[in-house]
């Protein structure tokens, strides 16, 4: 990571409230923590919500250090809040982004706005869950919402989040599933919780804890169960100002594009390089002072100082130079473009035929362990989870070769593939790469996209193909930046399998691709940056003692005899012991993804979650586990919880179902 400076003195002294309860108007008490001037009620601030399930005590820590004190000593009350049903809030949790959550939100931003402490104008903030509820909430209007900054989150929660792409079914979908499952298996702390009340408080959590896997398989079209919340559905309805800030390793690439395309309130974006984390301290480098641009972006919307944010570009990008491929990049270089208005009239998209008219047809027809180079789906531990060499993905694939560039050119925006095909099956999936090939053949990923073949025309109203018959469909791939040097070649490669990324068709299917069309989005040549920002800063960081180091692995492997293709990953988090209060927290999380490349019913996924928590004599862990697999009628899920107090198991309960599978 790029070195971040620590501030220490700020314009206005700081003091922290551990501890704050918030009653929302059924009585349940949400518990915050809050910083703020010490002379708040004196001169009161703005305030700047954080609302997440991520637990304030121990999940968040890190950054809410780094971030909250910052915000505070300029002047604002940070106000970091656990949601119901996690962290040491009280309450039940029945879903991500329920209308209850989302009211929450508005009755906390009604209840800061009334403090004496506040001026009356509130921001809201968020990466990732806190990133799509604060736009969720904007569009809700609450009246002293002034402004948000969201970050790698989504516009649409049905074909732009971590459920389907494209009407595939994302991997993730199960994935997440699992790992909320764990998150909110989690105890309150009996420090904050009250010895006589923390048990009940978890057992009863524990009693209510959903596994979201079948919910969300449940709704596998475009229906209203998705559309509520997708602010696409209606981008009018946010009027706060929108700052907007994704990374080209995240898996949300579209959305700051999306949003200062669509939304009418005063609006910009940023997209760096990075992965899933806030760019004050993301990866890979530079990283940027998130923190100062914050600070100029509430100081406009919040308390009305003229910092020139109107005036910046509409479309602050990071374009990638071009890298030997690999797992992990400490740093991308490359240069910082700025586009005053976005679309941008700068750049031109340029038809390139992959397959043009009377040519033959090119046969797509994918072992269906095609797709193992493509790295994690938004990658978040700054370890071995990017995209790797796309050889071995590329030769499973066809691939379209262009001629060897004579100069360099920047990619900038979302290429399309338009093709023309028939599939011999009702259902099939279509996945298209775009690489870049070094003189030596070592093949990078640039950007992808995959669609459900029987989505080309909706998500909502799908239509099953005929045998045969020759259909068209588009394939936008996602949002990207990127150099490709001369010397270098294109490629575009196509499978009708992209494991682990997507859940296999039911039965193996053949692709007669008869035409295909690339669209590439170009932009003149940058020379160097257009833009700049500050160097990193942040807040003291978190006073931690390791008990135990982080670590993560990944493991491909074939059994030569059953022929079965098996990923094996660990994310070991570590053990620390908080320096303040003296909590002690670990996990560690196992997920197993196998299949036969000749079988999509063959496909299979697991995971197993660990978390410890500990403080003197006290200790208690959960183990979660999830597995999932399908048939041709049904996908099967099964799932475990088990709660230990010391060593003795206090809590059990098991869960399974099957869904049918929609084949369309």
């Amino acid at each position: 990571m790029r070195a971040m400076k620590t501030v220490t003195k700020f314009p206005r002294k700081v003091v922290e409230f551990p501890d704050m309860g918030i009653v929302m108007p059924d009585g349940c008490r949400l518990s915050a923590r809050i910083w703020m001037p010490e002379d708040a009620s004196d001169k009161p601030v703005p305030a700047i919500l954080e609302h997440l399930p991520y637990r304030k005590r121990d999940g968040t820590i890190f950054r809410d250090q780094l971030t909250h004190p910052y915000f505070a000593g300029h002047g604002y009350a940070s106000i970091r809040v656990d949601m119901r049903g996690n962290g040491d809030s009280e309450g039940l949790m029945d879903d991500e982004y329920s209308e209850q959550e989302l009211q929450d939100a508005c009755d906390v931003i009604a209840w800061a706005a009334a403090q004496p402490w506040c001026n009356g104008n509130v921001g809201m903030m968020g990466i990732s869950w806190g990133g799509f509820n604060c736009l969720q909430v904007a569009a809700k209007r609450p009246p002293a919402l002034k402004a948000a900054i969201s970050l790698c989150s989504t516009v649409d929660r049905y074909a732009d989040d971590i459920h389907y792409k494209g009407g595939c079914l994302l991997l993730e979908n199960f994935g997440w599933a699992s790992t909320m499952l764990s998150y909110s298996s989690r105890p309150p702390d009996p420090l904050i919780a009250g010895d006589n009340r923390w048990r009940d408080l978890w057992l009863t959590r524990l009693e209510n804890q959903p596994f979201l896997a079948p919910l969300w398989l449940s709704h596998q079209h475009r229906d209203a169960y998705w559309k509520r919340g997708s602010i696409c559905e209606d981008f009018s309805a946010v009027r706060a100002a929108v700052l907007s800030i994704g990374g080209w390793h995240d898996g949300y690439r579209n959305t700051i594009s999306n949003l200062v395309t669509n939304i009418r309130s005063p609006v910009k974006g940023i997209v760096g390089p990075w992965i899933h984390k806030y760019p004050h301290y993301a990866g890979p480098n530079p990283a940027i002072g998130f923190l100062q641009e914050a600070l100029r972006w509430w100081d406009r919307w919040l308390k009305g100082a003229e910092t020139g944010v109107e005036a910046d570009p509409d479309y602050r990008a990071y374009v990638m130079d071009s890298v030997r491929p690999a797992r992990w990049h400490p740093e991308r270089p490359g240069r910082w473009i700025a586009e005053q208005e976005w679309p941008s009239p700068n750049i031109k998209l340029e038809a390139i035929e992959l397959i043009p008219d009377g040519a033959k047809p090119a046969i797509v027809a994918s072992p269906q362990n095609c797709g193992l180079a493509g790295g994690e789906y938004f990658p978040f531990t700054f370890g071995p989870e990017l995209p790797g060499d796309q050889r071995p993905d590329d030769a499973l694939s066809v691939c379209f070769d262009q001629a060897e560039l004579e100069e360099a050119i920047d990619i900038v925006g979302a290429p399309e593939v338009e093709v023309r095909l028939s599939s011999d099956r009702p259902q099939a999936n279509i996945a298209v790469r775009l690489c870049d090939v070094h003189p030596d053949g070592a093949s990078e990923l640039i950007s992808y996209g995959v669609l459900n073949l029987t989505h080309r025309n909706s998500h909502e109203f799908p239509e099953a193909l005929v045998p045969g018959e020759t259909v068209s469909a588009r394939v936008v791939l996602d949002q990207c930046a990127y150099r490709v040097p001369a010397g270098h070649r294109l490629r575009v490669a196509v499978s009708n399998a992209y494991w682990p990324m997507i859940w296999p068709s039911p039965e193996p299917a053949t692709l007669d691709l008869s035409k295909a069309t690339l669209k590439l989005p170009l932009r003149p040549l940058a020379t160097g940056d257009e833009v700049s920002f500050a160097e990193p800063e942040g807040a003291t960081p978190w006073a931690t003692e390791t008990i135990r180091p982080t670590n993560s692995e990944r493991h491909v492997d074939r059994d030569e005899k059953t022929g079965v293709v098996t990923l094996s990953i660990t994310d070991d988090f570590g053990e620390v012991r908080d320096l303040a209060h003296g909590l002690v927290h670990g996990s560690i999380v196992r997920e197993t993804w196998a299949i036969h490349p000749d079988d999509p019913l063959s496909a299979m996924g697991s995971t197993h979650w660990t978390q410890t928590f500990s403080r003197n004599e006290w200790s208690v862990r959960t183990e979660t586990f999830a597995d999932m697999r399908s048939d041709a009628q049904n996908f099967i899920l099964s799932a475990r919880i088990e709660a230990y107090e010391g060593e003795k198991l206090v809590f059990e309960r098991d869960f399974e179902q099957a869904i049918p599978r929609a084949l369309l």
